[in-house]
C-alpha cells in the first residue's frame, strides 16, 4: 500500500473520511508537539497547542483549499498560535526552562552512546545557552529559526508560514543567525559550538 499525501489525506477529509484525519493526526502530532515545545519551552502548553492546531484543521475542512502544501497551511496555523502565546506569556518563566529534552533521538544517533558525565554536563549547558539565545530573538526571528533548523522548512515554505517574502524570511535569518552568533561567541571561541 502507497503512503498517502497529506494533500490526499485531507482531501478525503474534507469530503468526509474520518480516517483520513486520525492518519494526519498521527503523522504530524509530535512534529507539532516538538514545533511548539522548541518556541515556547513549555510541554503542557505545547501539547495543548497542537491540540488546538487540529481542532482548527478539523472545523475547517470544509473551506480547505489546496493553495499551498498541507504542512505549509498546518504550520501556518501552528507560528499563529505558538505567536499568539508567546505574547500572552511574554512575562512568564516555563516550568520547562531547564528542560533538557531537546536533543532527543537526533543528537543520540550522533553523540557517543555513553558520555562521560563531564561530557553531559558541557552538552547540558550548551544546550541551555543555545535555547537561552533562540527564546531572546524576536518572535519572528524565532519563528523562522525554529522552522529553519529543527522543522527543517525551506525558505518559500517559511514565507508562506509566516506570510512574509522569501527575501524577508532571508532576512529574519541572517538578522537571527548574526545575533546568535553574536551571543554565542564564547561558545564558539571555546569550541563548544
Amino acid at each position: 500500500m502507497a503512503i498517502e499525501s497529506d494533500l490526499e489525506l485531507m482531501l478525503r477529509f474534507r469530503d468526509g473520511d474520518s480516517a483520513s484525519f486520525e492518519v494526519l493526526l498521527r503523522r504530524h502530532r509530535l512534529p507539532l508537539v516538538s514545533f511548539f515545545r522548541r518556541m515556547l519551552r513549555d510541554q503542557a502548553l505545547a501539547e495543548d497547542l497542537a491540540q488546538e492546531v487540529f481542532l482548527r484543521v478539523y472545523k475547517s475542512r470544509e473551506r480547505y483549499q489546496p493553495e499551498a502544501r498541507f504542512t505549509t497551511w498546518l504550520y501556518r496555523i501552528a507560528t499563529n498560535l505558538a505567536l499568539n502565546a508567546i505574547r500572552d506569556h511574554k512575562d512568564e518563566v516555563s516550568d520547562t526552562a531547564g528542560d533538557d529534552s531537546e536533543g532527543g533521538p537526533v543528537l543520540e544517533r550522533f553523540v557517543d552512546p555513553h558520555p562521560t558525565v563531564e561530557q553531559q554536563l558541557v552538552q547540558s549547558d550548551r544546550q541551555r545557552l543555545i535555547r537561552q539565545a533562540v527564546e531572546t530573538l524576536p518572535e519572528n526571528q524565532r519563528a523562522a529559526v525554529v522552522l529553519h533548523k529543527y522543522q527543517e522548512a525551506d525558505y518559500r515554505q517559511i514565507a508562506k508560514v509566516l506570510n512574509v517574502s522569501e527575501s524577508a524570511v532571508k532576512s529574519l535569518l541572517f538578522r537571527a543567525y548574526e545575533t546568535l552568533r553574536v551571543r554565542l561567541e564564547p561558545l564558539l571561541r571555546e569550541g563548544h559550538v
